[in-house]
């Protein structure tokens, strides 16, 4: 670090020491980051070494010099360097008579704030100015235990009925805050002495003033003896550095950067000689402040006063570690942001450590080691043969089933949460059901259509939120699931079979096989997945989103936007329609679409270049309104609630606001629509008759499929019960499975298509019922983690029942969403799923300059070479799956579950002998 004084240098903002508080030019808060991020859960005291004593007041800055005058020096006594030697130079001042012609300019330009400092010092013989030393030291500390120490729970009692609590307060920096608070405590210290003594008669107006005048001396004078305590202070001529003495804060466990230091909240203390009693109080700050560095975000300042003549079990410290405890909670911190009124906030206060010391009663809170987590979601009693792990997930989840619906009315903000995700899930599953369901017909010649894919989704959402054993993982039907049941509908066609039959008897298999897993607890196996094999394939979901968005824009010019001479591709005298050649999304309402060919003439007719412009402005449109309402919180327009609010809702508002331009602003550009049928007829498909042959190949597909359903669940499954999220109820691996297996069986049975747990959806329904804490790393940028999460029944089973109303709601008005905002949503999805993918920060990585690169924890352990190695073999990996899974050759997609499920052994067995075992620990640790 620059030392602010040292010749030659500016006297800059971001010279200054790592601080709590650094005040700069004025008491201006400091703009910098912090200088280093520590954490877990403990707290961290930053005390001067030794004994604190209170600091004295600094001497008067030198008096600046006259505007009129110049300061001079000789050249070859123009102090150049910190050396001993310099010490005796002197200076001269010439009066404003002087020749300025005398005055050597150059000389004095190249002078530096430090070497001016330095020079001011020995000129005045003082020895208490620039340059000084500053030591800090700092101190872990546990935290309070309400169970064992009985100062905890008495300080608790005694000093809420007397702490100055101040809500919403306003201030741009710390040492005005403090004086606040400082004002508060002794005014009300004041105010309890008088009423408690005599109470005298009154006087004349004039005494009365003079009283008050002298009180209001007195409480400055009080104050002033307060800050020196608190602050530690320098200053030379107008510059100004002052940081607090003496803090404590919290260090803590977040997933992305490791061990950081909390910045939303600090405690600052000191002793005084005129305190008779101690003091605490509690500021909440309106909005969060930058107060210097680990404290960008401060939302809570809490002051401890104490006499200097206190035993250890009362000092300011011990005092300090209590309410510390409790702040140091961030679930609670974002409850008591909700707190109206001061009497309210107490009784949380007092509330929450009576629960901390019940909870340590029970067990001592300790650190989860996340390399251990999936080998605590999987350990349990091998007593049976089979069924182990659904007997533990069964006890691990039954007594919790009651409360996975109770939870869901707590209070009123947990209410909003769940309307919110009941809103965001109806539109985030409904949408792409529609799309996946024009895609599967556009696939089966009208086999399964879109009303068959919003029926599976009713009942598979429902069954699954009420007896699944982790009701927040979404069930929905997947790309990869269309493209198998491509597959099934070109054998069957092929080979003459009746489709549905074959479907069904697929689709039995697949379930048999399972629940054969399931009974088994072959879910055992996820404890060797990794953050690696996770997040490949989420990056796979995100490419296969984006592609089909693609795919369908690239169809919709290629149908629509002709040359001059309206012409296009021919073959023979016909044109290949744009739905032959990629997909469902392009020609939905006319049945050539089906047949994949049209005549020359009826492509000149086609020939509408405002009909691809404005499907693509609706696509790009949806994209971004919905990002941006996403994003709506890091915005200052509107207050807190509503800018929540508005991000809650982005996926829908997005939706029927570009429905509604697509629609009936622009009605008379006739848009591609997506036909639903009103009705639905369904019957006992595997009833029907199948060669015995064909049903033994049937279950010659039902392999792989098993094999992509049980890597597909059990990924959805991990990143969800991921420790990030901080879920208390536990997982529920095989006890999934199974209820994933039993309802696709029979759903297979009625020819309606499969469900799974499915990505993104499943961490944006965690995230979505979360309270989340925003954290600034370095380099400044804003990251979000999860306080608490929400863990309901309620939201899955609401939004698939109004899934499945929505039938009703065919052909009119659901037909009215145009094709283009559907492809925008799949596009919103990709987006979102990337937003705390680590594997795509390291690709980013590849194009960006060394010196913005973000201060990851994994960066600081690992060498860069062998960041960007271990990106390039998981860019490999995805290239593979991309290969299998975007391949032309129907056939090959068989291969896509064989190589999905490679990736455990390949990242276990070859990745290590290219990368040591310390790097992939911090590279690519469990979810």
């Amino acid at each position: 670090m620059a030392d602010p004084t040292e010749p030659g240098t500016d006297l800059r903002q971001d010279d200054l020491a790592p601080a709590d508080q650094s005040l700069f030019n004025n008491g201006q808060p400091s703009a910098q980051p912090p200088s280093s991020e520590l954490d877990s859960a403990c707290l961290l005291m930053e005390l001067p070494a030794g004994q604190h004593q209170q600091q004295q007041q600094p001497p008067p800055p030198p008096q600046a010099v006259p505007q009129s005058a110049y300061l001079t020096l000789p050249d070859h006594r123009l102090p150049r360097s910190r050396s001993p030697s310099s010490r005796g130079r002197q200076h001269q001042r010439r009066g404003s008579g002087s020749s300025a012609a005398s005055v050597d300019r150059d000389n004095l330009s190249i002078m530096s704030g430090g070497s001016l400092a330095m020079f001011y010092r020995n000129a005045d013989g003082t020895d208490e100015s620039l340059p000084c030393l500053v030591v800090s030291r700092l101190e872990k500390i546990p935290l309070k235990d309400f169970s064992s120490e009985i100062r905890a729970n008495m300080d608790i009692q005694r000093f809420l009925k007397e702490a100055t609590l101040l809500l919403d307060v306003e201030g741009a920096n710390v040492e005005c805050i403090i004086e606040q608070m400082l004002r508060s405590i002794f005014r009300a210290d004041h105010e309890s002495h008088h009423s408690s003594g005599s109470g005298g008669g009154g006087g004349d107006g004039g005494s009365v003033a003079g009283a008050a005048g002298a009180i209001d001396s007195r409480l400055d004078a009080k104050v002033q003896d307060a800050k020196k305590t608190l602050f530690l202070q320098a200053n030379w001529m107008d510059y100004t550095y002052q940081r607090l003495a003496k803090t404590i804060k919290s260090i803590s466990v977040v997933d992305s950067e490791g061990l950081i230091t909390d910045n939303s909240w600090l405690c600052t203390m000191c002793s005084l000689n005129g305190v008779q009693k101690r003091h605490v109080a509690i500021a909440r700050l309106s909005t969060p402040v930058n107060l210097g560095r680990s404290s960008e975000g401060v939302s809570f300042i809490l002051l401890v006063v104490t006499p200097t003549k206190e035993k250890g079990t009362k000092s300011d410290i011990e005092l300090g570690r209590t309410f510390a405890t409790i702040l140091a909670d961030s679930e609670f911190r974002q409850k008591l942001l909700l707190a109206e009124t001061e009497s309210e906030f107490k009784e949380m206060l007092q509330g929450h450590a009576h629960e901390l010391g019940e909870e340590q009663k029970i067990y001592r809170r300790k650190s989860l080691r996340t390399k251990d987590f999936m080998s605590q979601a999987f350990n349990y009693e091998s007593s049976w043969p089979i069924c182990n792990g659904i007997r533990a997930d069964l006890k691990r989840r039954l007594s919790h089933y009651l409360s996975d619906f109770i939870d869901a009315f707590r209070d009123n903000k947990t209410i909003r949460k769940v309307v919110t995700t009941v809103i965001f899930l109806y539109f985030a599953c409904l949408m792409p059901c529609i799309a996946f369901g024009v895609l599967n017909n556009s696939l089966t010649n009208g086999y399964i259509t879109v009303h068959r894919v919003i029926l599976s989704q009713c009942i598979g959402g429902v069954t699954f939120a009420l007896f699944g054993g982790q009701p927040l993982i979404i069930m929905l039907t997947t790309a990869p699931l269309a493209l198998y049941t491509h597959i099934i509908f070109e054998l069957s066609q092929n080979h003459g079979l009746d489709f549905f039959a074959f479907f069904g008897w697929v689709g039995a298999f697949n379930a048999a096989l399972l629940l054969l897993y399931a009974v088994l607890d072959l879910s055992k196996l996820m404890r060797w997945s990794t953050r690696s094999t996770e997040e490949i394939f989420a990056m796979f979901i995100s490419v296969a989103f984006t592609v089909e968005a693609v795919k369908s824009v690239y169809g919709n010019f290629d149908t629509y936007y002709c040359d001059g001479n309206g012409g296009a591709e021919t073959n023979g005298g016909n044109l290949t329609s744009g739905s032959d050649k990629w997909g469902p999304n392009l020609t939905l309402d006319s049945q050539s679409a089906l047949n994949g060919s049209s005549s020359v003439g009826q492509k000149q007719q086609n020939c509408q270049r405002d009909v691809s412009i404005l499907f693509l402005l609706l696509c790009i449109g949806t994209v971004f309104l919905s990002m941006y309402l996403l994003n709506f919180t890091k915005t200052p327009y509107l207050n807190r609630a509503k800018r929540e609010l508005m991000a809650d809702f982005s996926l829908p508002v997005s939706v029927l606001a570009m429905s509604f331009v697509g629609t009936y602003l622009f009605r008379n550009v006739q848009l591609e629509k997506f036909s639903c049928l009103p009705y639905i007829q369904l019957e006992f498909v595997i009833a029907r008759p199948l060669p015995g042959l064909a049903i033994l190949g049937a279950f010659g597909l039902a392999i792989p499929l098993s094999m992509l359903f049980f890597m597909e669940q059990n990924i959805s499954s991990a990143m969800v019960n991921c420790p990030a999220n901080k879920l208390r109820k536990g997982s529920a691996y095989h006890l999934d499975l199974l209820t994933v297996a039993l309802m696709n069986g029979v759903m297979s049975c009625f020819g309606l298509p499969w469900v799974h747990g499915a990505l993104p959806h499943s961490p944006l329904h965690v995230k979505a019922l979360a309270d989340l804490e925003e954290r600034i790393d370095l380099g400044q940028h804003v990251h979000q983690s999860v306080v608490r999460v929400r863990e309901t029944r309620i939201t899955g089973v609401v939004s698939n029942v109004l899934i499945g109303l929505s039938l009703l709601m065919c052909p009119v008005p659901l037909s009215f969403i145009p094709v283009p905002v559907l492809d925008g949503l799949f596009v919103c999805m990709a987006i979102t799923a990337l937003f705390d993918n680590q594997l795509f920060e390291r690709i980013l990585l590849l194009f960006t300059e060394q010196a913005a690169y973000p201060p990851s924890h994994y960066l600081r352990r690992v060498p860069q070479r062998k960041v960007h190695i271990f990106t390039c073999l998981q860019l490999l990996q995805l290239f593979v799956l991309c290969a299998l899974g975007f391949n032309s050759i129907a056939y090959a997609k068989l291969g896509f579950p064989v190589i999905l499920f490679l990736q455990m052994p390949v990242r276990h067995l070859l990745i290590p002998k290219l990368i040591d075992e310390n790097y992939l620990d911090a590279l690519d640790k469990p979810m």
